[in-house]
Parts: C-alpha cells; structure tokens; sequence
C-alpha cells in the first residue's frame, strides 16, 4: 500500500490471494461494505475529493452504483447508471472498448444527460482504466463534462489514473495497494 492518508479505510479493505488465478491480489471491498463508519467515511471522501458542483454523479456497473448511490446523495444529485451491453431498458447509447482479451460495451439511456451537464464518474476500483475511459468517452459522446473520477482504490502499477488523467479528467482515490 502506498497511501497512508486513508489508512483506516485501507485496513478495513481485504486482501484474498491468488483470486481469481494464482499470482492476482484481489482487493475485496466487501469488508469496507460490512463496517457501518468504513462505509461512512468512504462516501463521505468520495464525495468531497473533487470541486462541484456535479449535477449528476455516474457509477460504472456493478460496485460503482453502490457508491456513486451514496455520493449521489450525499451531493443532491441524480444517479446516472454506466451498464454492460444489453442491461437497460428503453433507447440507449454506447461505446466499444478493448479489453485484455477481445472487446466489451458499455451503455447507458439516450436521454440521461443534456449538453453541458457536468457529471462526477465514480467506481471502486481503477486498475489499467479501461472501462473508466470508455465511460468518460461515452458520458463525452453525450455532451457531458466529466469533472472529476474518484475511485476507493486505485492499482498504480497498472496506470489507469494517468491515463484518464491524460485525458484532461482529475483524479483521485482514497487508497492504493501496490502489485497486482
């Protein structure tokens, strides 16, 4: 682990070795999830690291509707859901984007944002940033400005910070754990 300023969150976050194959560190937030002040204090970070205002607040699917939820609330906005191929009803938009192997997408509803809304783009964890970049390219694709990315951890090895920071989006993460 590399930040200490959110050592009490970083404690609370399990470590499960060699999931889902041998040599991964799997960073389980489902112990940051069971500890009532954890979870508090993760919304409560998550949703002043960035400068508003916001007038809505994206999660990418699954864990990211659990804290953008919260941090939506907390900010007084809307909740606009990033979804997987095929998940949401009515007329949607989308993005293709590579993966390690082969390709996804991501959607999210046509009429989810107007021109110019400035949208706050949240999830739990930015490893390589993929699918964090095919959310901005689509919530952009939208007319949307995104404001701000915040995450609960952060895998620096693996770049993805830089990468959405590259495309002019700040950044932050409450913890990093170094390695896989």
């Amino acid at each position: 682990m590399t930040d200490t300023a959110n050592a009490d969150l970083a404690a609370l976050i399990r470590t499960i070795p060699d999931f889902p194959k041998p040599g991964i560190q799997f960073r389980d937030i489902t112990t940051l999830l069971l500890n009532a002040e954890g979870l508090a204090a993760t919304i409560d970070r998550l949703a002043t690291m960035h400068d508003g205002p916001f007038d809505l607040v994206a999660g990418i699917e699954a864990r990211g509707f659990i804290f953008g939820a919260a941090v939506a609330q907390r900010l007084g906005t809307g909740l606009l859901l990033i979804r997987k191929n095929g998940k949401l009803p009515g007329r949607t938009v989308g993005v293709d984007y590579a993966l390690e192997y082969g390709e996804d997408r991501i959607e999210m509803h046509a009429d989810a944002v107007v021109p110019g809304c400035r949208v706050l783009l949240v999830d739990d964890l930015i490893a390589t940033g993929g699918t964090a970049l095919a959310a901005i390219r689509l919530l952009r694709k939208a007319g949307a400005m995104v404001g701000g990315a915040g995450f609960v951890i952060d895998l620096p090895d693996l770049g993805g910070v830089s990468k959405i920071e590259a495309e002019g989006v700040p950044v932050g993460a409450l913890v990093a754990f170094d390695g896989d």
